[in-house]
């Protein structure tokens, strides 16, 4: 399913140059019935994750099998504030929701977001949100949410409030398939590694109680991929199966970072079984030279090469089947008019036929 790189974004440009299957207009198979299907990508990350984000999930899509040409929509939330860089980037390559609202998607893919409480209903981006999510539940084939979203979403619609933590759930864990019926987990391994990095969880029982379907489970750090009753319309990560192998360790460096700087109480841990014992010996040498740093002086350089040499990736292979079998699904039961998201004759609470 290659995407079609319909404007300008950097991101595009990039994924093409390191190999990913990306196609400009010209190249398109004209004498072919392909199908052209419309994926929007609401990206509420913060500035400095913005264009990675885009990447990680444009990357996913990519990847998948060429049944079909993608024309990938970024959008984003006017209510989450940005800074001059990053306002840019959005002025030049995102759409307006009004436009996206108006011409209508296949699919739908929402990224998490920065916080500044517990409290989900009290961020800016809250209102927004619901009227995305309000929307896309009625004119959107399916919709992938990712980590944040799906707490976003679990509360909105369901009335399932996230609950914090005393430990961040942060690491490359092993999970378990627990529903080998539904076409989302196909030709899966029954157990994979998923990456995680939260401090708040919904549980499987809260997953449950929304009358949610849970399809894959850590032992270690509960629920990783659900889905809404009818299995398809929204489907639900806790985890980031689109984190490249280096996500954890940047995010390592920013929280220590801002331990040094007196702005987190504490360093951070080594996430889960990421890091090998080396690597680590690497980092608390690093943090130590940070530590006894004087003031005014430049900070030791963060030893991200010296350490990322050594890290493994196990977990992306399984999410490029996963997203795979999604945009599989979605093929299967979208229209080729997409502002009418299931054929005629499809059931839309069991698409599949597996629950009925």
């Amino acid at each position: 399913m290659p995407i079609v790189a319909h404007n300008d974004l950097p991101a595009l440009q990039r994924l093409r140059e390191a190999g990913t299957t990306i196609v400009l207009p010209q190249e398109r198979a004209a004498q072919q019935d392909i199908r052209e299907l419309h994926i929007g990508l609401l990206n509420m990350m913060p500035d400095a994750a913005l264009e990675a984000t885009e990447r990680q999930f444009f990357r996913l899509i990519g990847e998948s099998n060429p049944i079909a040409q993608f024309y990938v929509h970024p959008f984003t939330l006017d209510a989450i504030p940005r800074g001059e860089k990053a306002a840019a980037h959005i002025a030049s390559y995102y759409e307006p929701f009004e436009k996206i609202r108006a011409e209508g998607l296949d699919a739908l893919i929402i990224t998490g977001a920065n916080v500044s409480g517990e409290d989900l209903s009290q961020e800016p981006f809250w209102g927004p949100l619901g009227e995305v999510i309000d929307w896309a539940w009625g004119n959107v084939t399916t919709t992938l949410l990712s980590c944040l979203a799906t707490h976003a979403v679990l509360h909105f619609r369901y009335n399932q409030p996230r609950v914090r933590q005393p430990n961040k759930r942060w690491g490359v864990f092993s999970h378990r398939v627990m529903d080998k019926r539904h076409p989302l987990v196909g030709d899966v391994n029954t157990r994979f590694d998923v990456p995680h990095s939260r401090w708040n969880d919904v549980s499987r029982a809260q997953f449950e109680a929304a009358g949610l379907r849970v399809l894959v489970e850590s032992e270690a750090v509960g629920v990783h991929l659900a889905t809404s009753h009818d299995g398809l319309r929204m489907v639900f990560f806790q985890g980031h199966p689109e984190y490249d192998t280096i996500s954890l360790l940047k995010e390592y460096k920013r929280d220590a970072l801002l331990a040094a700087q007196g702005r987190l109480p504490a360093f951070p841990p080594f996430p889960d079984n990421y890091l090998h014992p080396h690597e680590q010996a690497i980092l608390l040498e690093w943090r130590e030279r940070l530590l006894n740093t004087a003031a005014g002086q430049p900070l030791p350089a963060f030893p991200e090469a010296l350490v990322a040499t050594n890290l493994d990736n196990t977990w992306h292979d399984t999410a490029e089947a996963v997203i795979g079998n999604w945009m599989g699904c979605m093929y299967q039961v979208t229209h080729r008019d997409r502002k009418k998201p299931f054929m005629d004759g499809v059931n839309p609470d069991d698409p599949f036929g597996i629950y009925s």
